[in-house]
């Protein structure tokens, strides 16, 4: 569950999931929408360096920037609301990992969640988890749509063809398209037009790399 190093410094990392950008620092979030299904009251911690990069439950890369979460009992692809009951802050996990296995722990969240949540420094906190959405426990795929793997984001072109020569020499499909977030124009280097999350998965194992999160997205 839970290297190929050709990026510099200069790379602006974003972290894109089925074609929807998210900005690269994530605000506190309003109080939640009312659950749809139960709400628990018990501890999160959390968990990021040692697993990064690696596979999570469902088979996607472990990313300790995004907003997932681990939990031992809630499906896979559920979507809770997390409130820390010692400053009232809320944020939004998805559920792609199995976990905590420490007794009397409720959640295990991703390091950005927990930022989020100003619970870094203490490592757990009392929490509230809301279920919004109940997942299906699968992993995400769809014959319906066609992947790709994001492995670099970048605001200048010249770096994203260095990126890009380094793979061509390994993988024959790396392309360079260009992506308009706000007001900005950044250059993603991606692979592959994988037809099924299986094979984008593989290749997203083959290259991922500990400073810059390979990404699975989605047409």
């Amino acid at each position: 569950m839970r290297r190929m190093r050709w990026w510099t410094p200069a790379a602006l990392v974003f972290v894109i999931y089925s074609c929807a950008g998210r900005k690269a620092t994530t605000s506190t979030q309003p109080p939640p929408p009312t659950p749809v299904q139960r709400s628990t009251v018990g501890v999160a911690s959390w968990y990021g360096p040692g697993f990064h990069g690696k596979r999570t439950a469902n088979g996607e890369i472990y990313n300790q920037e995004d907003l997932t979460a681990a939990s031992p009992t809630l499906p896979l692809g559920t979507v809770v609301a997390v409130t820390n009951l010692r400053n009232g802050r809320s944020v939004l996990v998805r559920i792609n990992d199995r976990g905590p296995y420490v007794k009397g722990r409720h959640i295990d969240l991703s390091h950005k969640a927990a930022s989020v949540l100003g619970m870094i420094g203490p490592g757990t906190a009392p929490v509230r988890i809301d279920v919004l959405r109940v997942g299906s426990n699968r992993s995400p795929a769809s014959k319906h749509h066609r992947y790709y793997v994001q492995v670099g984001l970048f605001n200048n072109l010249a770096a994203a063809k260095r990126l890009q020569a380094n793979l061509l020499a390994a993988y024959p499909d790396v392309a360079i398209d260009r992506v308009k977030l706000g007001h900005h124009r950044y250059y993603r280097v991606r692979m592959g037009n994988f037809t099924t999350w299986d094979q984008a998965l593989a290749r997203a194992h083959q290259t991922v790399n500990p400073r810059f999160p390979v990404v699975i997205g989605r047409e």
